[in-house]
């Protein structure tokens, strides 16, 4: 049972973290229109970055900074390229961009840092366990979980409250009306770019407290989030959360019985999603049917 347990809420970490990167690539998928292959590049920027700035700002300052910084970046790169490539029906224009680009993101990341993985240090009051029994629920862990929900429900509640956040989702649903209403798509798509990028960016910082930094920690992730999306439905931002969390727990429990099917499993359950409902669990209806 304990072995369930440890599997189980490892699960549930590695779930979180597909759950907040899953919101921000649908964010972007969604709004701009861009299959975004570079997603898990931008997750290593920002935790990279925060490394870089952790001895100056220390580990909160450096959880900020990362993900801001990543955001700016962002921000730059679709000005400069992914703005070009709006209004094309085809989506292959956007992949092959963002593969290429997270080609460069990686390599830029091993020519600085190095290709050997680096430890990224936490707060030590964050790194003892919490119960002698259960040794694997640490402080950090238990934190990660708190951060990323609470960073999950600031979204929803900037989208639900804030003007700026009505009109993102304006624009999800008709964004050539909402432009017909003088708001400038333009800024509006660059902004919600922005802030994908900013949570992909923090999962990242909290990633590296978990595991280590690596160049290529993003291609670990970067296809179990486009699986979270499809699970939970493309166009549901409480869809990828919900598959994000769903493959994540499935996973680790399996990873506990059946340690060589716990990367396969993710698929299965795509599959098996997809043959049932295959607009995903909470994808809007007629999207694939």
């Amino acid at each position: 049972m304990e072995l369930v347990l440890f599997d189980g809420f490892n699960g549930l970490i590695q779930g979180a973290f597909y759950a907040l990167m899953a919101l921000g690539l649908s964010l972007i998928i969604s709004l701009n229109s861009v299959i975004n292959f570079a997603h898990g590049g931008f997750m290593v920027i920002g935790a990279y970055l925060a490394f870089a700035l952790a001895p100056y700002l220390g580990f909160w300052g450096a959880l900020i900074a990362g993900p801001v910084l990543a955001a700016i970046l962002g921000i730059l790169v679709e000005r400069g390229l992914v703005r070009w490539l709006y209004g094309r029906p085809d989506p292959v224009y956007s992949l092959l961009l963002t593969f290429g680009l997270a080609l460069i993101i990686e390599d830029s990341v091993r020519t600085i840092w190095g290709a050997q993985g680096l430890p990224f240090a936490i707060p030590s009051a964050l790194d003892s366990p919490l119960s002698a029994t259960y040794f694997f629920i640490t402080g950090y862990r238990v934190f990660v979980v708190g951060a990323i929900a609470l960073a999950a429900g600031a979204l929803f509640a900037f989208l639900r409250f804030s003007s700026f956040g009505v009109r993102i989702r304006a624009g999800i649903l008709d964004l050539e009306t909402v432009e017909a209403l003088g708001v400038n798509v333009y800024l509006l798509r660059a902004v919600n770019f922005a802030i994908g990028i900013a949570l992909a960016g923090f999962a990242g910082v909290l990633a590296a407290g978990v595991l280590q930094l690596s160049p290529t920690m993003g291609n670990d992730v970067i296809m179990a989030t486009f699986v979270a999306i499809v699970v939970g439905g493309i166009g549901s931002l409480l869809g990828s959360v919900l598959g994000g969390l769903i493959i994540g727990v499935a996973a680790g429990v399996t990873s506990a019985y059946f340690p060589v099917a716990s990367d396969v499993v993710i698929y299965i359950i795509m599959a098996l999603v997809l043959l049932v409902r295959p607009r995903g669990l909470l994808g809007q209806e007629g999207l694939f049917e």
